[in-house]
């Protein structure tokens, strides 16, 4: 017996005023539904199928490298009709668990105890206690505080329009007994839809067992406008952010965080406000993190200081590096201990040796650098001829002077020196002084341009 686990994402999503389908818009950089499934393959699930309506073609899009099913509700006619499209696919002598692809804050712990003993002839439902109910379908119980029924807002008496626990719409079952139910509910109530809720009295008038189990409202919270959105991305952004105060990280302020990704973080790590995280992101002991920093599938190293305003992307910063301020690290660069980058400096495919330093306003571009060099302002390696990419290399302890261009492909051997304003385009040997300028030229009585102003016109 394995897992089958539906998840219900046919809704169009009027309030949300958008062409994409709900379930498709981000919370921290992914997709609702993709939540979901994440949720739900951490389970071991055997297969999970989604429940498509709406865009059905930009959810399957989004699914393409997936394993994941797909089953078409193409008329919306309520919960237990977009189930019920799903069962084709499911195994009946599997569980199935029923999620929702606009409930992304769902954790697996909480899913996994949901589905830990699910009661033959029976339901296991989470349920959630608000202090205001409005809009929910109401848990009913008898006088055995057992469940016996799900009210939904619009047909619950007064009575039960007082009870504040609620359904989360979130339940387990055997797919055999959902099969049955299905085929019995009908469409008689206010809205004229066919609801999974109705099972639960099913389950219950023939003496099946509603497990309930309680969960925090915010973990059920669905989406359903853009201010939903937004609340639901606070939300997950500061969970994310008390998990790493709670292990040892300094947050300048834990409200302007971003993790749109999986970042982990060591002790003693200070990051200060809107710092944004993606893809895979590792954070040595002592690294300082400054204002307005993006990291992207990195690594920082021991001791690394960040400065304010820099982007560092798929590169590998060694320990007591610093980098920026106004930095821009781009993929497969490798800044080796020690190493130091200014200000306005871009670097791509670049690997910059232990102590080298390039301090300011310059483009380091599939270069291999050693230890200790020296690039200084304006420095470019001209790597591109339109055509194809070539690689400089600059051995240790060479000094490359200011504005000098270094024409791939072309080697600078150690200790040489480029004296500034140089055009090196054939290699160097180490120990030499290269300079590359042409003849310096004087003028005498020279009239410079004079302002032209309206009155000359």
């Amino acid at each position: 017996m394995g897992l089958s686990v539906v998840i219900l994402a046919a809704g169009k999503g009027t309030r949300m005023q958008s062409s994409m389908p709900k379930v498709l818009h981000p919370i921290a950089g992914k997709p609702m539904l993709q939540h979901v499934i994440d949720a739900a393959t951490k389970l071991n699930a055997e297969q999970i199928v989604v429940v498509a309506g709406h865009g059905i073609e930009q959810v399957r899009q989004h699914l393409v490298d997936q394993e994941v099913e797909i089953a078409e509700q193409a008329q919306q006619l309520g919960t237990g009709h977009a189930v019920d499209q799903a069962l084709p696919l499911i195994k009946p002598e599997n569980d199935v668990l029923v999620l929702y692809g606009d409930v992304p804050l769902i954790e697996q712990v909480t899913l996994a105890n949901l589905c830990q003993e699910i009661p033959n002839a029976g339901i296991s439902l989470l349920t959630v206690n608000l202090d205001n109910p409005m809009g929910y379908g109401r848990i009913v119980r008898n006088s055995d505080d057992q469940v016996v029924a799900i009210v939904e807002q619009k047909d619950a008496s007064n009575y039960e329009l007082l009870i504040n626990e609620v359904n989360t719409g979130i339940l387990a079952a055997k797919a055999s007994d959902l099969i049955a139910w299905l085929e019995n509910i009908d469409n008689n109530n206010a809205q004229g839809e066919y609801y999974l809720t109705d099972t639960i009295a099913m389950a219950a008038k023939q003496g099946g067992v509603i497990a309930s189990h309680p969960t925090s409202a915010i973990e059920v919270e669905g989406v359903n406008s853009r201010i939903q959105l937004a609340m639901l991305e606070r939300a997950h952004q500061l969970s994310k952010a008390e998990q790493l105060m709670a292990q040892g990280v300094t947050l300048i302020d834990p409200n302007r965080l971003d993790i749109r990704g999986e970042l982990e973080c060591a002790s003693d790590v200070l990051i200060d406000l809107n710092v944004i995280i993606e893809g895979s992101v590792k954070i040595d002991t002592g690294v300082q993190i400054d204002a307005n920093v993006i990291l992207k599938d990195c690594v920082i190293g021991q001791g690394t200081h960040i400065k304010a305003n820099s982007m560092i992307d798929g590169a590998l910063i060694g320990s007591n590096c610093q980098v920026g301020p106004f930095a821009r690290i781009r993929p497969n660069t490798e800044l080796k201990d020690e190493a130091f980058i200014g200000n306005f400096v871009e670097t791509k495919k670049t690997t910059l040796g232990k102590g080298s330093k390039a301090s300011h306003l310059a483009y380091i571009g599939d270069a291999s650098i050693g230890d200790k060099v020296n690039i200084g302002a304006g420095v470019i390696t001209c790597n591109y001829d339109g055509v194809n990419k070539f690689q400089t290399i600059i051995e240790d302890d060479a000094f490359i002077g200011s504005d000098s261009q270094l024409v791939a492909p072309v080697t600078i051997g150690k200790m040489a020196t480029v004296g500034a304003g140089s055009t090196v385009t054939k290699d160097v040997p180490a120990n030499n002084l290269v300079i590359s300028r042409a003849k310096q030229k004087h003028i005498e009585d020279w009239q410079r341009p004079i302002k032209i102003t309206k009155e000359d016109k």
